[in-house]
């Protein structure tokens, strides 16, 4: 009686607000307890995350492989082998081309740089060669004023280089495993959910990593298409290092937005440098021109159909992976995210219920969504 009293004394939207506060606090808390840990094991989740993302990238030719009658041992190593020529080949393909154009770029800085001291003595500035020799001189004394710290960052940087290598050799080991036993590490990590939701646990799972393959093609295509475009917009221009600023922007197109804008002020500012502001402006109205084709054309039309995400949401989960970790958070944020969405919709979708985890193809996410009971997938759905 006394229970039910004081129920009826507390008003019932206090109750309410309160059950969901302490609840809203536990979330809160249990995220905070994961994010120290993982913050903790960084060195070891980004590796994991990217083994992740390269595996959803190249499971499919292993899959392919395995198909026609490989090994799954041999289609692996196919594959890694395969992979590590065409990333290496590329690599030394843009150094070789950075070290030609090296020189041809350094003799346009010395021509820029003579242009702007002719500008600061013979225009509005009316500076002396005193006065800028004295400018100069201060700029020597300041470097030489900081020199333990210029030393203490490069000392820093040979170690994050260090902890790349690291991190590159542990990606790639992780790799391995991920590819050639992938379906045996997942088998025995949902192990750990109760056996009376086994099954729905495990096709919502599959259903995340199929968006993450989906995710990583449709990525890789439109990083493709922004790079050859700006590619042949700087060789239009006559932009030095055409190759090592394409390849650029290849790679930070997988950042959605922000890698764009990041990669494509680079070139504008080598444009600059080496052509001067006409042809900077030019190479900018190309990068926007681009940047639109992206977020109008490609987007919608690959990125949207794969994972079904709001920009608004994309932008967030950016922005909040750059606060927590960094690049690599913002790299991992937008693939996180839409393998949580689509884990969460398969949970949500009525229609999963009667689907066997062994009928969840990972390797065709557009065959494989959730359907409704009208007979359509849930991401045709999603606004």
């Amino acid at each position: 009686m006394k229970g039910s009293d004081s129920e009826t004394r507390v008003p019932r939207l206090l109750r309410v607000s309160a059950a969901l506060s302490w609840r809203f606090v536990a979330v809160v808390a249990a995220l905070y307890v994961i994010g120290v840990v993982v913050g903790y094991l960084t060195t070891i989740v980004i590796p994991a995350g990217v083994a992740l993302l390269l595996a959803a990238l190249l499971s499919p030719a292993v899959a392919q492989l395995t198909r026609v009658g490989v090994p799954k041992g041999l289609a692996t190593g196919l594959v890694l082998v395969g992979g590590i020529a065409v990333v290496g080949g590329v690599l030394t393909f843009v150094i070789t081309e950075f070290s030609k154009g090296l020189p041809d770029l350094q003799k346009q800085v010395g021509a820029s740089l003579d242009t702007i001291r002719e500008w600061l003595r013979d225009g509005p500035a009316h500076l002396t060669d005193a006065q800028l020799q004295q400018y100069l001189d201060r700029v020597v004394q300041t470097i030489k004023e900081n020199q333990a710290e210029i030393t203490s960052g490069a000392l820093t940087t040979a170690a994050t280089v260090g902890e790349l290598l690291t991190g590159l050799i542990l990606a790639l080991f992780t790799l391995i495993f991920f590819l050639h036993d992938g379906d045996g590490i997942w088998r025995f990590l949902i192990r750990a959910v109760p056996a009376d939701v086994r099954d729905r646990a495990d096709v919502a799972g599959r259903r995340g990593f199929a968006s993450l393959v989906s995710y990583v093609r449709a990525t890789a295509l439109v990083a493709v298409v922004d790079a050859l475009g700006v590619g042949i917009g700087l060789w239009i221009v006559g932009v030095p290092l055409v190759v090592p600023l394409s390849a650029l922007v290849f790679l930070g197109a997988f950042i959605p937005i922000v890698g764009a804008v990041i990669t494509g002020a680079v070139a504008v500012l080598v444009a600059l440098v080496a052509n001067g502001w006409v042809a900077a402006l030019i190479v900018l109205a190309i990068l926007i021109g681009v940047m639109q084709l992206e977020s109008h054309v490609l987007q919608p039309l690959l990125l949207g159909r794969a994972v079904k995400l709001h920009p608004l949401a994309v932008v967030l989960a950016i922005t909040a992976g750059l606060v927590v970790g960094g690049i690599s958070g913002a790299l991992l944020s937008v693939p996180l995210l839409a393998v949580l969405n689509s884990g969460i919709r398969s949970l949500l979708s009525e229609s999963d219920k009667a689907v066997e985890p062994e009928q969840v193809d990972v390797h065709e996410p557009q065959e494989t969504g959730p359907v409704d009971t009208g007979g359509e997938r849930v991401e045709d759905l999603e606004g």
